[in-house]
């Protein structure tokens, strides 16, 4: 099971910028997984923090200041069930 605070986080853009924004979620060292998706949402991160306050900090600091980026939808994972095909034990 990952360590810290795992969050998924759904990201409303811009049209005309979404791949620069694909391209600089991407980069950042706790995105794990970024998919570009269909439906409600444009993009779809995974992102993995040491701890809630790490992870406002990189909400409030780094994916809110991305250009293009409109508003976002968090998840905070509770506990993870499967992973990689995977059943997980308590």
């Amino acid at each position: 099971m990952p360590k810290g605070i795992v969050s998924i986080i759904n990201i409303f853009v811009e049209s005309k910028e979404l791949d620069s924004v694909v391209k600089a979620v991407t980069k950042l060292p706790e995105a794990t997984d970024v998919f570009e998706v269909t439906g409600e949402y444009d993009v779809v991160a995974l992102v993995n923090t040491k701890d809630i306050l790490e992870f406002r900090s990189l909400i409030k600091n780094k994916i809110l200041k991305i250009p293009g980026i409109r508003s976002t939808v968090t998840a905070v994972v509770l506990y993870t069930h499967k992973l990689n095909g995977k059943v997980l034990g308590e």
